[in-house]
């Protein structure tokens, strides 16, 4: 059988534990899809199920070592060969896509199913700027959802830098609300590109002490909490976080505070399907939507790519290119 490339992680831990290593190329399955990776990402996904420092994590991957050992949530690729039941793909087709239930990106080749998370790049749009369209936006996309965000409503992003925080600052500006942003010095003039009407400079003012008010509060880095916030929160405010928060008081709080009728918090569960990768790339066609890249690394550079992202000063998305691959 074919070689290809893959980075392994046979046990949880840090960055170090992933190792790049040559196995068998997968095969597909009648009605899945091989597609030949050409850019992935290493994102806050792909840390959470490699660290397995929420616990919760192992219930998804494996209580005790991971299950799927080859991480790599989000891709852009091309299609090698197709399952013989497979009808709206052919071989040749650019595709992108997400996968958190397998994951598998961090690889040169990978398997996906034809009625998943998966569709056609956009002409246009290179593999590196393809790859990182459906982490960060699917996020803050669910949130946005969750919170029933209505034109001309007035949102703060807390973290505005982030790829969460980037796609949901285009997003917000696509669905005509008011963003206030928060980032560092260095950021202010992207985070106003990317459809800020103000901006926040965590370094010279804490933002939980503005004299505003908002219909929602983003904290897209899971960094402030909703004691904090309310002050900011118009009486029937959301306050949204993706992370569990101190002591782990979201998902307990999205269930208590809406039992109130006023300042409430949510929690949604993120989920993706095909019809949201199809919205996402639709706007990046449109130029409503360009995931903020910060850096590339090869696979065979993964561990420092992690190791970067995991000091929390990326700017965007951190690509992995394979075109550095000898595939076989």
């Amino acid at each position: 059988m074919s070689k290809m490339k893959a980075a392994f992680y046979e046990r949880y831990g840090p960055p170090e534990v992933v190792q790049v290593r040559e196995t068998e190329k997968p095969v597909p399955k009648e009605n899945e899809v091989l597609i030949k990776v050409h850019a992935a990402t290493v994102n806050r996904t792909d840390c959470g199920f490699r660290s397995a420092e929420y616990f919760i994590v192992r219930f998804f991957s494996g209580l005790f070592k991971p299950k799927n050992k080859i991480l790599g949530c989000e891709f852009a690729g091309e299609i090698e060969t197709t399952g013989k039941a497979v009808t709206s793909f052919k071989a040749g087709d650019r595709v992108l896509g997400y996968n958190d239930s397998k994951f598998g990106a961090h690889a040169g080749y990978m398997i996906m199913a034809e009625h998943d998370a998966i569709s056609t790049i956009p002409p246009g749009i290179s593999y590196e700027e393809a790859a990182p369209i459906t982490e960060g936006g699917h996020y803050a996309l669910c949130d946005i959802r969750a919170a029933k965000i209505k034109s001309g409503q007035e949102i703060l992003v807390n973290g505005g830098t982030g790829a969460i925080g980037s796609a949901a600052i285009q997003l917000l500006k696509y669905f005509n609300t008011d963003v206030t942003a928060v980032c560092d010095t260095k950021s202010i003039a992207l985070v106003k590109s990317l459809g800020a009407s103000e901006v926040i400079d965590y370094t010279r003012q804490d933002f939980t002490k503005m004299n505003r008010k908002f219909d929602v509060v983003f904290d897209a880095v899971g960094k402030s909490i909703f004691g904090k916030c309310r002050p900011l929160l118009k009486d029937k405010g959301i306050y949204m976080s993706t992370e569990l928060g101190y002591m782990s008081q979201n998902p307990f709080l999205a269930i208590i505070t809406p039992m109130f009728g006023g300042k409430k918090v949510l929690f949604p569960i993120p989920s993706i399907n095909k019809d949201d990768v199809i919205f996402l790339k639709n706007l990046a066609a449109a130029g409503k939507y360009k995931p903020v890249i910060d850096r590339s690394y090869s696979l065979d550079q993964i561990v420092d790519a992690y190791r970067y992202v995991e000091t929390g000063q990326k700017v965007g998305n951190v690509i992995i290119k394979m075109s550095d691959l000898n595939n076989t």
